[in-house]
């Protein structure tokens, strides 16, 4: 067998496929509900938008396997001040504003950017690498290194809120807190964490933090006919969708709400409801089986790998995709308040695409630099 033969040999048997195969089914899945979402108003467009940031998105991930864990917690420090300085720059006169959150770049090629998706990777990597040198001597993180984590992840997530995006800075918040607890620290400082969190929650809502317009998705979600033509009534025609689809589903394409356009952004945040309605409770249970198995996989992949870095990196990933699908389902079932978070891999938008096929390549770095025996 010549070099090459021998090199792709080695590539086919390192790649986790199952890892591959679930983001890249849900990825195509999301497609089909985004194209059934969108396309009596744009017919192809989004599809095809889709399915160029899937192929980005999957080439991002291809590269990001090929660097081993200690070239990424090189280049850590490095990813979080750019992750910094795009949190930075989109508050500043690059900043758009979009539904009353000041959070996207709009790029000279046509597209815009969320920094916000992107600075989740580089938080990963910033605290993975803060916290693996004590754990690998076998020592507990003391108070300076805790604090040291700390002031990193609160640094992206008052970011975050001033913008104001309330679901992306939770998210950062429980990614975070996954990799504290993770790292085995006492009870007390979790404690005192929680104690914190609920503190910050409380100001955040009695300050200028969030926007008129936050503060009326979460007061929809407590009393949905606060509002009952606007976010009340979009949250009224996802429970109709849903409530329609029932066990086996409208069909695809065939969904009335969706087909008639009752749900705006539906192929964004509420593309669960379309899952729901065309395909079913069984096609819903099927979609959550999957995401299950992706975290699954990645817990399993960080548990096999090498040292204290890889279990943080995949604890980090594991955390962030599990506390984003229950934002976002929850929020479709009237569980959680409207937030604006995209669910991973189905949902519209590039920066959330290219974000999770990075975490999926970090993952698959793990997996193909773990120890063979």
């Amino acid at each position: 067998m010549t070099a090459a033969g021998e090199e792709r040999g080695r590539w086919w048997g390192s790649t986790d496929w199952g890892l591959v195969i679930g983001a890249l089914g849900l990825s195509l899945i999301g497609a089909l509900l985004v194209y059934s979402a969108t396309q009596a108003e744009a017919s192809t467009t989004y599809l095809i938008r889709h399915l160029v940031n899937l192929a980005i998105g999957a080439t991002l991930a291809a590269a990001v396997m090929h660097l081993s864990p200690h070239v990424l917690r090189v280049i850590s420090p490095l990813a979080y001040l750019v992750g910094i300085g795009g949190l930075v720059a989109v508050l500043g006169p690059l900043g758009s504003t979009i539904n009353g959150s000041r959070s996207w770049i709009q790029l000279p090629i046509g597209m815009s950017i969320q920094p916000s998706e992107l600075t989740k990777i580089s938080l990963i990597l910033a605290l993975a690498a803060v916290f693996a040198a004590p754990i690998d001597r076998g020592e507990r993180l003391g108070v300076a290194r805790l604090a040291i984590g700390a002031v990193l992840a609160a640094v992206p997530i008052l970011l975050v809120l001033r913008q104001p995006d309330l679901g992306s800075a939770a998210v950062l918040a429980v990614l975070a807190a996954g990799m504290f607890v993770v790292t085995g620290i006492r009870a007390r400082w979790i404690v005192l964490g929680l104690v914190l969190a609920v503190g910050a929650a409380v100001a955040a809502w009695f300050s200028p933090l969030l926007s008129g317009y936050q503060r009326d998705r979460i007061a929809v979600f407590l009393d949905p006919q606060t509002d009952p033509q606007g976010i009340g009534y979009q949250i009224t025609q996802v429970a109709i969708a849903i409530r329609r689809g029932g066990w086996t589903g409208t069909g695809l394409f065939q969904g009335p709400s969706t087909q008639g356009g009752f749900i705006p952004f539906q192929e964004t945040d509420f593309v669960f409801s379309v899952a729901a309605e065309e395909l079913g409770y069984l096609g819903a249970l099927g979609i959550i089986a999957v995401y299950a198995f992706l975290i699954a996989r990645a817990v399993l992949v960080g548990i096999r790998g090498e040292d204290a870095f890889t279990h943080l990196v995949t604890a980090g990933v594991a955390t962030w995709f599990a506390a984003q699908v229950v934002e976002n389902i929850g929020m479709n079932l009237q569980l959680t308040p409207v937030t604006g978070l995209p669910l991973p891999f189905l949902s519209y938008g590039g920066s959330s695409m290219f974000a999770c096929w990075l975490a999926i390549g970090l993952v698959l770095s793990v997996h193909r630099h773990r120890p063979r025996g």
